[in-house]
């Protein structure tokens, strides 16, 4: 096998009347998925003259999966363009992909236009499609799409998604057919996931956690739920479309998870169909996922990491049903997936294996990226030769992230190695306080920043506790050195668009708190 297409293609054959994927307004068939998907290929086709990446600039829907997957059938990859970024970065971003075509809605129209209009020559000469068109092709050229499947190769690029780069600027990851083919099956095989499922589909399609929802859908036959991103603001219209589409598998990012216990989605209705939680992204606060493990006690939970170099994931741990966990443990992520290799190098690029001592994650697989998009320096950073093995190739990804092992051989998270710092003489990883602070009675969530230029400690956090309560409750679990100088309590943590807690508004909060305008009193 070397194109996803193929998972279309046989489960079309084998149940073409099933639905495939669906979201509030309508539902597609195997057979109608596919059939939307080739009329796009042979549309987008029209309009170009080489396999340039398809840029999408459309909220996820089943119309939107269709020119997804056209795009493929066009030989092409894709690449969704998210609505709510800002116009510089949506440039940013076109200036890497450089697409000839960019297919859109026609309340979206004006906007991306514009944009497009005023990189001038930063982006070559692209013409800006309506997916309706895509989808209305009047006659599909199998002819011409049976030719570019010939050319086609599993190297070929799938997708790209495009991630925040350390120097502000985004870098698109490219993720080949073989990848995605590879970790999929893994992954759906481990899980036991099925057509008889239900996927809940929470991540943004630009997002790598819907490549998990999407070609799982695609293998197996489970139907794919597309969950609105307006229903995570709106808990009981999430809690009511979860429990009526009868979701068995969610795979969700912790920020997701944390919105409906922290809203007390539970209390209203609980989704009791519901059999898998996986998780990412972030490191859940126990206390949250206790809240979960309390509606579904029987549901299996499941922690995974991952960064979207490796194709979604490469470790993952089923958490015991028993709930051992104390409020300021951290989940592990676990070990490796099957054919990926997930190993510790020290700062020597000597193999950590002992218990308890810190070292950067790094993965070795076939399910690699194949690298950041038109970027070819950045790239040589983090995808390189792996230092323990001089006798052939084996290329590997240096993570950036931090880990050590606990006692049963689990891969423990600690922190991004940018987040890692000296204080007061002290090598803190700024995690460990987040975790503690986690702990407290009355704090939903928490984040710890450092501002070198005064070598202050600035922890940020959500809850009803108190300032003062919280930084007494810290010293009697952190020691000195590790305490906050400043606690800043927040209506709301600022998020980026996967999910993740967003350092910089803080940052910015923090250079803006002298006014108070963003803290509760």
């Amino acid at each position: 096998m070397t194109n996803v297409l193929e998972w279309l293609e046989h489960m079309e054959g084998q149940a073409g009347e099933k639905i495939a994927v669906a979201d509030p307004k309508e539902k597609y068939s195997f057979t109608q998925l596919k059939t939307y998907a080739q009329k796009s290929g042979t549309y987008l086709r029209k309009w170009m003259t080489g396999t340039f990446p398809v840029a999408i600039y459309m909220e996820k829907s089943c119309a939107t999966l269709s020119i997804m997957l056209g795009a493929v059938y066009a030989g092409c990859p894709y690449c969704l363009l998210d609505l709510r970024q800002p116009d510089v970065r949506l440039r940013q971003i076109l200036k890497v992909l450089q697409p000839e075509v960019i297919v859109t809605k026609e309340e979206n129209l004006e906007k991306i236009r514009n944009c497009v209009d005023e990189m001038g020559g930063d982006v070559r000469n692209t013409t800006i499609l309506l997916a309706e068109n895509c989808l209305n092709e009047m006659e599909i050229d199998q002819k011409l799409l049976k030719q570019i499947r010939k050319k086609h190769t599993d190297r070929n690029p799938l997708y790209i998604n495009f991630t925040s780069g350390s120097t502000g600027l985004p870098k698109g990851v490219a993720v080949s057919h073989r990848a995605v083919i590879d970790f999929i099956r893994i992954y759906a095989d481990t899980f036991d996931i099925t057509k008889e499922d239900i996927i809940g589909n929470q991540a943004p399609f630009d997002f790598d956690v819907s490549v998990k929802d999407i070609y799982t859908g695609l293998l197996t036959g489970a139907k794919v739920q597309i969950i609105p991103r307006e229903y995570f603001s709106d808990p009981t219209t999430l809690m009511d479309y979860m429990a009526d589409s009868k979701m068995t598998v969610l795979t969700w990012a912790v920020s997701a998870m944390c919105f409906v216990s922290v809203m007390n989605g539970f209390d209203y209705r609980t989704p009791d169909t519901v059999r898998k939680v996986l998780f990412s992204g972030e490191v859940l606060p126990v206390k949250h996922y206790r809240v979960w493990k309390k509606y579904l006690p029987q549901a299996m939970f499941v922690n995974l990491y991952g960064p979207t170099e490796v194709t979604c994931n490469c470790t993952y741990y089923v958490l015991d049903p028993a709930d051992k966990y104390e409020l300021t443990d951290v989940i592990p992520i676990g070990k490796s997936f099957p054919n990926e290799r997930v190993f510790l190098l020290d700062e020597a690029d000597q193999e950590v294996t002992e218990a308890g001592m810190n070292g950067e994650i790094c993965v070795s697989s076939s399910e690699l990226a194949l690298g950041y998009y038109n970027a070819p320096d950045k790239t040589a950073q983090v995808f390189v030769q792996n230092p323990l093995n001089h006798l052939y190739d084996e290329r590997i990804y240096r993570t950036g992230d931090l880990a050590k092992y606990d006692a049963e051989g689990n891969l423990v998270y600690i922190s991004r190695k940018d987040f890692q710092i000296k204080h007061l003489g002290h090598r803190i990883e700024l995690g460990e306080i987040e975790v503690a602070a986690n702990a407290v009675n009355g704090i939903s969530r928490s984040c710890c920043i450092y501002e070198a230029e005064k070598e202050r400690l600035l922890l940020f956090y959500t809850g009803e506790c108190e300032k003062r309560q919280l930084i007494k409750l810290l010293r009697g679990a952190l020691p000195p050195y590790m305490i906050p100088n400043m606690a800043l309590r927040l209506a709301e943590m600022p998020m980026t668009k996967n999910g993740k807690i967003d350092r910089n508004k803080l940052m910015k909060l923090y250079e803006e708190s002298l006014h108070a305008r963003h803290f509760k009193k």
